[in-house]
């Protein structure tokens, strides 16, 4: 049977509108009754247990397979490599789908379990991939040259992250201090007050490369073993004033969210295809980042908001982009060829993150410096209040899923925030 029209005894699971179908399987870590971490699976509303099913003998696999699997991590299933990940995806879904032995006691609420970080994260580096994005930033701030600065359409931009600061979904988001600088005098240190949201993607690293080695175009999609939704939070106040000449530093390293289920590219393998798409007149791009296989993942998105106000009236909260993965300019397996092309090893667990996802509607665009123009074109949200930027008691979330009409559809979950005043 296949994934498109395959059930589960999980009945949750077969709700067409469920993220997690038997047909997506995706990796997380939750707290166990001891606060440690434990593997997990989603599976319609449920979660399953992987390490009591292992010790219950509930999932068969190979013995170092199993040993990944019961870590309180998901690195050492990362850097196992692709055979280990699908013995292990293909056992998960022996168990759970219909026809095997109900198996209750090794699933928990979604609900009531606490989702923590999947992977311990070594590294994480931010990339700049959205033309549309780079496009409408580089129009607010050059708005008498090109928008794009001349290496843009060479290579995959990006710079080091903050690993540190990056959270699990719904953990509070605390307004940022910086350095500002006011048009008309000197730099004052207080709370940023241009906070703003990136929607994004994260891609997780799985077989790493040796110091010195390059990841091929070939083999880079071979080594990705999932993606997130991430949300790059950002400082925009404090980012104008330090960004030259070294690029973002405070402005972006106090708090980067994920969503904490890690969905992987063998169940996003219906929603690939070729590309990125090039422009009529753009430059050749370069041998080595040339793609060669289906590299694009066409993941939709959506962003909504609410006030506190909102929330404690019961209104709905509104709806302010929405977009796809595949508007990137340059792909992940091009992020981490171009990464490593200089030898730079990266291990299991490292993340990298996508740029700000802006597509060439306005609805698509990623961020509130986009959408409201640097504040000229606020958004009027249902509560009477505006929004420019983002204020305290915000709540952020972005939803992700993939869908067509010949495969099951698919979700992310959502990444979600709600911004605390500054301490």
């Amino acid at each position: 049977m296949s994934d498109h029209v395959a059930r589960s005894w999980v009945e949750s699971a077969n709700d067409p509108a469920s993220d997690f179908p038997l047909a997506n399987l995706p990796w997380g870590v939750f707290a166990g009754a001891d606060g440690l971490g434990r593997i997990g699976v989603a599976i319609g509303d449920r979660v399953l247990d992987v390490r009591r099913a292992i010790e219950q003998e509930a999932l068969q696999v190979s013995p170092a397979t199993a040993c990944a699997l019961s870590a309180s991590t998901l690195n050492a299933l990362m850097g196992a490599g692709q055979p280990a990940w699908r013995e292990a995806r293909r056992a998960v879904r022996d168990l759970l789908a219909d026809g095997a032995p109900v198996r209750s006691e090794l699933l928990h609420e979604q609900s009531l379990v606490e989702m923590l970080l999947p992977a311990t994260i070594g590294d994480y580096t931010d990339f700049y991939a959205a033309r549309c994005h780079a496009t409408n930033v580089g129009r607010m701030f050059r708005p008498d040259g090109d928008p794009l600065l001349p290496n843009y359409l060479h290579l995959p931009v990006g710079y080091h992250g903050r690993a540190s600061s990056v959270v699990v979904s719904g953990t509070d988001i605390i307004r940022p201090h910086g350095q500002l600088k006011p048009d008309d005098g000197p730099p004052v240190f207080g709370p940023c007050r241009l906070l703003d949201h990136e929607l994004e993607f994260g891609a997780f690293v799985g077989t790493g490369n040796d110091m010195g080695a390059r990841v091929s175009m070939s083999e880079a999609m071979d080594r990705l073993f999932g993606i997130v939704i991430l949300n790059d939070w950002s400082a925009r106040d404090v980012q104008k004033w330090e960004y030259q000449p070294l690029g973002p530093f405070n402005a972006k390293n106090f708090a980067t969210s994920i969503s904490p289920w890690v969905v992987t590219i063998d169940a996003l393998k219906p929603y690939r295809r070729s590309g990125p798409a090039r422009e009529d007149g753009d430059p050749a791009v370069l041998e080595y980042l040339q793609p060669v296989t289906e590299d694009v993942l066409d993941v939709r998105c959506a962003v909504t908001l609410a006030s506190a106000d909102m929330r404690a009236s019961g209104t709905a909260p509104m709806r302010i982009s929405e977009g796809s993965l595949a508007d990137l300019t340059w792909t992940f397996s091009q992020m981490l060829v171009h990464h490593t092309s200089t030898g730079c090893p990266m291990r299991p667990g490292d993340l990298m993150g996508s740029g700000t996802i802006s597509g060439p509607d306005k609805s698509a665009r990623g961020c509130l410096l986009e959408l409201t123009w640097r504040g000229t074109e606020p958004i009027d949200l249902p509560d009477g209040t505006q929004r420019r930027f983002l204020l305290d008691g915000d709540e952020l979330t972005i939803h992700a899923w993939c869908e067509r009409e010949d495969a099951p559809r698919i979700g992310l979950g959502s990444c979600t925030g709600v911004i605390q005043a500054a301490k």
